[in-house]
């Protein structure tokens, strides 16, 4: 069960990562265009933003699996 929490805050951390690393980089683009620059977003930068966003969900969701793991099937689906 931990495992499970965990692949789904990770597989979440890198849809969200890469939903905005495509929206940093269009509105870099849109704001060169505007400006009259050329745009440029180098990959590094895109790769690091979407590692950290990986990062950042597998830990952010490292809490609640441990803590499901813990519990028997029963009383996670019990309400408090």
């Amino acid at each position: 069960m931990a495992a499970q929490f965990l692949i789904e805050s990770v597989v979440l951390g890198a849809a969200g990562g890469g939903l905005g690393v495509l929206a940093g980089a269009a509105i870099t683009r849109a704001m060169a265009y505007q400006r009259g620059w050329q745009p440029l977003v180098p990959p590094v930068a895109a790769l690091v933003g979407l590692a950290a966003a990986l990062v950042i969900g597998a830990a952010a969701g490292l809490y609640p699996a441990l803590r499901a793991a813990r519990l028997a099937p029963t009383d996670a689906l019990r309400s408090t």
